[in-house]
């Protein structure tokens, strides 16, 4: 597996990460245990170094899933990525952001117990609590360092003021951000900044949460899954973002690709400080993923899979309104 390092100063990761939250109920409907911890094993068997969590999904059950699974895995080689901050309900409903300091030496507490470790690799606010300035979380967050509790520091969904504020207090490893084919708005500003800066982008929602996978057809949500409210997998706009998907299909096919190999591909392809995080349930699509990485796409191929899906062509938000306004990183 392909190695790239996050940012100047993170750690050394694979080329593609792993991203377990569809492995917990309450995003993508029911979950299946057995099947998500082989999936685990058979990434870092692939060489998957890099798997990504957070401790609000499942309500902690996706750490303790993980966790199990670390007890059968070489933790030394394996990069654990936490993101923290945002707060739940027993109905699974969501009650906004606490970045405090108190709350989150009470968040990695919980975590590090869940997750079996002593020392989580990386730790990130889930999202910017405007209650709380970077400043602060920043601060909190290198005490965690120096403590020992966690080994480097992430962002997430920040947008480039932020960024350039929270690196002029410890240095950032990566940004998590959405990026992908259809949400392509941090090449405009984020990303040149966290070039700039030396911030390595983890990049999570690569399909578009399946959209872009190839395997989604109109009407395929079901009960407790959050595409049944996501704008982009709407009544009166999936037809249009699927005809996307169908003109990516004709590229990706002609080159000896599936769909999902494309989208992961052209995202990987962006730039070697740029890690792909893939969302796979389940070992078919895990390996599906994986195959991204087994062809070298010239410019002329990367080209001609951009244009299937022009940037802004997408219709719909990539969230539901209020979340979307609660984002730092569009603002």
């Amino acid at each position: 597996m392909e190695q790239r390092t996050l940012g100047r100063t993170g750690p050394e990761v694979s080329a593609l990460g792993l991203g377990a939250m569809g492995m917990s109920a309450g995003v993508y409907g029911p979950a299946d245990r057995e099947e998500s911890l082989a999936t685990l094993h058979a990434a870092v068997d692939a060489g998957v170094t890099l798997i990504d969590t957070g401790d609000f999904y499942g309500m902690g059950h996706n750490e303790m899933l993980i966790g199990e699974a670390l007890r059968g895995l070489p933790r030394e080689q394996l990069v654990i990525s936490v993101k923290f901050g945002a707060l739940r309900d027993p109905a699974f409903g969501w009650g906004g952001v606490d970045n405090r300091p108190a709350a989150m030496r009470n968040f990695v507490a919980y975590s590090l117990q869940r997750l079996g470790v002593e020392q989580i690799d990386i730790y990130r606010p889930a999202r910017l609590d405007p209650a709380v300035p970077i400043e602060e979380t920043m601060g909190a967050l290198a005490e965690m360092v120096q403590a020992g509790w966690i080994r480097h520091i992430g962002l997430s969904e920040v947008g480039a003021q932020t960024l350039r504020r929270a690196a002029a207090v410890h240095p950032v490893c990566d940004l998590q951000i959405e990026y992908s084919l259809i949400s392509r708005g941090i090449e405009a500003e984020i990303l040149p900044v966290a070039r700039e800066l030396g911030i390595g982008i983890t990049a999570y929602g690569v399909l578009s949460r399946g959209l872009i996978s190839g395997h989604w057809s109109a009407g395929a949500s079901k009960a407790g899954d959050f595409r049944g409210m996501s704008p982009r997998f709407a009544a009166d706009n999936i037809d249009a973002n699927l005809a996307l998907v169908e003109a990516l299909r004709g590229v990706a096919e002609a080159r000896g690709l599936s769909v999902a190999q494309a989208a992961i591909a052209w995202v990987a392809a962006q730039g070697p400080d740029i890690v792909p995080l893939i969302g796979a349930r389940r070992r078919d699509r895990l390996a599906e993923s994986l195959g991204a990485l087994e062809t070298a796409l010239d410019a002329e191929a990367l080209a001609a899979i951009a244009a299937s899906m022009p940037a802004e062509a997408a219709r719909g938000a990539r969230y539901p309104a209020m979340q979307m306004a609660h984002l730092d990183s569009e603002h």
